[in-house]
């Protein structure tokens, strides 16, 4: 039985093939990848400098989609440096979580957002 890509392995070789077709993989080292998602991430964090909360979870229209197209460069920069480095990042996330449930148990962190050394202080 043939196994169906799923939507992320699926965008995973539409990006591949994009940059196949432009010549970029040159230019698609882990190095230069990375430093696009910083930035990209940077430009995101930029729509929401200086707003409040209430503003931050209530975006006008053009706001919103602007957003949308930042969290779209982001994901495709992650999707290349994820493929170039061979990492799973569905695997990748499920084992992060795995770990963050030992570090952050939901009986001892609930409703107390510290990093994972504060708890470890506490003991």
């Amino acid at each position: 039985m043939t196994e169906t890509p799923d939507k992320l392995d699926q965008l995973r070789n539409r990006l591949a093939q994009f940059a196949a077709m432009r010549d970029w993989d040159q230019f698609h080292s882990p190095k230069n990848l990375s430093m696009a998602l910083i930035a990209e991430a940077a430009e995101l964090v930029e729509h929401f400098q200086w707003l409040t909360e209430a503003a931050s979870q209530s975006l006008t229209a053009d706001k919103h989609a602007k957003v949308r197209l930042e969290l779209a460069d982001i994901l495709i920069y992650l999707i290349r440096l994820g493929d170039k480095l061979d990492v799973d990042l569905i695997a990748a996330a499920n084992d992060k979580i795995t770990l963050n449930e030992t570090r952050f148990p939901a009986d001892r962190v609930r409703g107390d957002a510290r990093r994972a050394s504060e708890y470890q202080q506490d003991d």
